[in-house]
């Protein structure tokens, strides 16, 4: 049954915020379940002997208990690998957990990227922020175990972003080669100074449709070739399919594009909001993203999707009359234990959600469970992609178990 026909919550919220009138989520019939789940817990925590897959854990409709239990239980092998695309992971400065992720599934990574970076201006200087976040004994043993694990030494490519960045700073950087090149030495020289491998650069969501898009091109086309010639690489965030608003990157920018960045981190993910409930990610959208991006028929298409790293939300979302937002692994679980039934599974977005009373009101969540982030891994090896996970730490431990 669709999770459309099951939300007797939002009836509430309907009379709260007038802007849900909109929202694609109807009401449901039925009682929320109020009670928290009082079976004893066996759990679980650390190296098993036996996967997810061997523990037969990855159900359509999971039980609550299944997951309090086994959430932080992994496959002692942490070498051995499933997925043999690109895998990218997130890390911010403010999740601790996902450094420990990092360093735990080393194998599991072809790419680390740290949300570190900002890029400024001062006065006409383009300065760079964040450096206070950089942790070199972290990228030492990640490096050290990535080499170890894998035979090749794991990438790192920080995430880079333009903060409060005027019109006047985005015009003359856009339009100025002498601009451009000025940036690009101030990025090389931080990937020199602490060895990094590349760089993630984020900013067409700031700017895609804002600015004639041939400027956008050239900048990436500059900074790629410019990091090339000192072996540096560069991947470009990219945002997805958005039937509601103008289509920021198509086909025709990654035709222009692909062979001069070294992959595309695609955001299939964010796709519901407060204003209209829903999945973090609908299957059938992501495959749209990318089939839009590159049609079966056209060329070098498997090039094309190599470079493509379908975007993995490990956080959910928590919506409640008063709007709610996106939620974590523990925050995720502690409402769990106010379910005993099974998790009820929406067939056409292939997530996961369920709805709950607790002290402090209603909830109705969306999360990851073993079985859409599986079939989003299966996808991605259908199509040919690779993986961009947001963020590693967000998720649960024995997720890493399917990479």
């Amino acid at each position: 049954m669709s999770a459309k026909a099951s939300y007797s919550f939002l009836i509430a919220v309907i009379l709260i915020v007038p802007l849900l009138v909109e929202a694609t989520i109807s009401p449901r019939k039925g009682r929320v379940e109020k009670t928290k789940t009082t079976n004893p817990l066996n759990v679980l925590a650390g190296p098993q002997n036996e996967s997810v897959f061997n523990r037969n854990l990855i159900n359509m409709r999971p039980l609550p208990q299944d997951i309090l239990e086994h959430n932080a239980a992994y496959y002692k092998d942490t070498t051995y690998r499933n997925f043999n695309g690109t895998v990218l992971g997130y890390v911010t400065a403010w999740n601790s957990h996902g450094y420990d992720v990092a360093k735990m599934f080393a194998r599991k990574f072809d790419i680390i990227s740290p949300v570190w970076f900002q890029i400024v201006k001062d006065g006409d200087e383009y300065k760079i922020a964040g450096g206070h976040d950089v942790d070199v004994n972290w990228m030492r043993e990640l490096k050290r175990k990535g080499k170890q694990e894998r035979g090749t030494t794991l990438k790192i490519f920080p995430r880079f972003i333009f903060d409060k960045f005027t019109e006047r700073d985005f015009s003359r950087l856009l339009s100025l080669e002498t601009e451009r090149v000025r940036l690009n030495e101030i990025l090389i020289n931080v990937c020199k100074n602490y060895e990094f491998d590349g760089i993630v650069i984020e900013f067409w969501t700031q700017l895609g449709g804002r600015v004639d898009d041939t400027f956008l091109i050239t900048l990436i086309q500059k900074m790629s070739e410019a990091l090339k010639k000192e072996n540096l690489r560069l991947i470009l965030v990219i945002p997805p399919y958005r039937q509601e608003i103008p289509n920021l990157f198509t086909e025709r920018h990654l035709n222009q594009l692909y062979k001069h960045v070294y992959a595309f981190s695609l955001m299939t993910y964010d796709y519901s909001n407060p204003q209209r409930p829903g999945a973090n990610s609908p299957l059938y959208w992501v495959r749209q993203s990318v089939e839009l991006l590159a049609p079966p028929t056209t060329n070098d298409v498997k090039t094309k999707r190599r470079k493509l790293l379908l975007g993995l939300n490990m956080y959910g979302n928590d919506y409640t009359p008063d709007g709610g937002g996106p939620i974590v692994a523990g925050q995720f679980l502690k409402l769990l234990k106010y379910t005993k039934k099974r998790l009820p599974f929406d067939e056409l977005d292939v997530e996961n959600y369920f709805e709950v009373k607790t002290e402090d009101g209603r909830h109705m969540v969306f999360y990851p469970t073993l079985y859409s982030v599986h079939e989003r891994i299966k996808l991605a090896q259908e199509l040919g992609t690779g993986i961009s996970i947001w963020e590693l730490g967000q998720g649960l431990d024995y997720f890493y178990d399917l990479f």
